[in-house]
């Protein structure tokens, strides 16, 4: 282990333990780095790394504090993890999506407010009337599902799926433009999820979450089984 890493991990661990809360304020460079028997340059390098992983926040001319830690913040940069994958792995995020909206779906059914549910309807209806537009249809198709997974208040949920969203949605906009009727039937399978969430069914919603994400996803293994199959019989005809 470098210096440096050793220094971020001991800072880490005043951070966990509770000797440095959110919000508080680190002691000055020179007490700290004595206080973690680290010198000064490696503890400087374990700062910027904690900046930029949004742990420490350094506010110039007041000190450098511990961020608030919240879920959002830290994981906010999963998203660009995620656009940096490379499209062989677009079938894997499908399926970690399946994995979790679902389950986040029959979540929101079982405590959904009013008020959420009226955010996700007006979605819906926008959706019913972008048909004709796959860019407008989309935006609202991904709005929707982030209302639905809001309405947990699960926000270290929300934002997971928030950092996959990116690369799914250009595939569900892909869809579009390629898939005869697909407009008509992802508005029904949204519907299906409304249905579902407006009765509170938590299993309902479950199932009608994975039976879309299901649609798309057997969409996709067949789009890629084309592809492959084209790219082998290239091979052959090289051959």
């Amino acid at each position: 282990m470098s210096l440096t890493d050793e220094a971020i991990s001991r800072i880490r661990a005043l951070i966990q333990s509770g000797e440095l809360p959110p919000g508080a304020r680190l002691p000055p460079e020179h007490q700290l780095a004595a206080q973690l028997g680290v010198s000064r340059n490696p503890l400087r390098e374990a700062v910027k790394a904690l900046v930029v992983a949004r742990v420490l926040d350094v506010r110039r001319g007041d000190g450098t504090f511990v961020t608030s830690l919240e879920p959002r913040l830290l994981l906010e940069g999963l998203g660009l993890a995620v656009e940096l994958l490379r499209d062989d792995t677009l079938l894997e995020i499908v399926q970690v999506r399946r994995m979790l909206e679902p389950a986040a779906t029959a979540l929101a059914a079982a405590q959904i407010s009013a008020e959420q549910l009226d955010e996700i309807g007006e979605h819906l209806n926008a959706m019913r009337a972008a048909c004709d537009d796959v860019e407008k249809l989309n935006h609202h198709d991904a709005a929707f599902h982030r209302a639905v997974v809001s309405a947990t208040g699960n926000e270290t949920l929300s934002t997971l799926l928030d950092g996959i969203s990116g690369r799914t949605l250009r595939m569900r906009v892909w869809r579009g433009t390629v898939e005869a009727g697909s407009s008509h039937k992802t508005v029904a399978e949204h519907e299906a999820i409304y249905n579902a969430l407006a009765a509170g069914d938590a299993m309902l919603a479950q199932a009608a979450a994975l039976m879309h994400i299901v649609t798309t996803e057997t969409w996709l293994r067949s789009v890629l089984g084309d592809v492959e199959g084209s790219l082998d019989q290239d091979g052959d005809d090289d051959g």
